[in-house]
């Protein structure tokens, strides 16, 4: 069985960069209206010390109880979190589906790997229910490494252990997929479900 990894937002999660406005999600979007927060200002927070979130090395409660007030928002930060994690998971269903169609066949193991701090991971893992398809999350807080560093690659090399064929990774991040590549992986570069469906791989075992 090859391990197949996927990518979160972006690939199983409609980015909110993507250049098709139709593929588009920005949970930000209402946050204005809802809380008076401008989407502009806010996005100070991930310029600052995301980076050390993300890798598990500060608690996103305490940075959103730091950088809230900074910007005159009063919210309780675990509401806001709330908030946040429920208006930002649209699921790219079409994708999930041929992930289902995929493990059906008996070839693939699937696995999610992604930049995460631990609560939107519990999140993604639980509360959408993506442990009921995928066999398991290797997020950046878990590991202590985001990509496109090496040793997130590693680190998850180590866990899904030896494989008869180089692992299959789907993401929508040049850097991601170059460093993937350079590890030995077959890094394939994601931008809509086409890109899934028509890898040579998986569209021999889908046939």
């Amino acid at each position: 069985m090859r391990a197949v990894l996927f990518d979160v937002d972006g690939v199983l999660i409609h980015s909110m960069f993507h250049p098709d406005p139709a593929r588009c999600r920005n949970w930000s979007a209402h946050m204005e209206m809802d809380f008076g927060i401008d989407r502009d200002t806010f996005n100070q927070f991930f310029r600052k010390d995301f980076g050390e979130i993300v890798r598990g090395r500060r608690s996103i409660v305490d940075a959103l109880d730091t950088f809230l007030p900074t910007i005159g928002v009063k919210i309780n930060t675990l509401d806001f979190l709330t908030y946040w994690f429920e208006n930002d998971t649209p699921l790219n269903l079409q994708l999930l589906d041929g992930i289902k169609r995929l493990q059906r066949t008996g070839a693939a193991k699937v696995y999610l790997a992604t930049n995460q701090e631990h609560l939107r991971a519990f999140h993604l893992w639980k509360e959408l229910r993506l442990n009921h398809i995928f066999d398991d999350m290797f997020y950046a807080a878990r590991l202590g490494f985001a990509k496109p560093d090496a040793e997130f690659f590693e680190q998850v090399d180590q866990a899904i252990g030896p494989q008869s064929q180089a692992p299959l990774f789907f993401d929508d991040g040049q850097k991601n997929v170059d460093a993937a590549n350079i590890h030995g992986w077959d890094g394939a570069m994601f931008m809509t479900e086409d890109d899934f469906f028509n890898h040579p791989w998986i569209k021999e075992q889908l046939k």
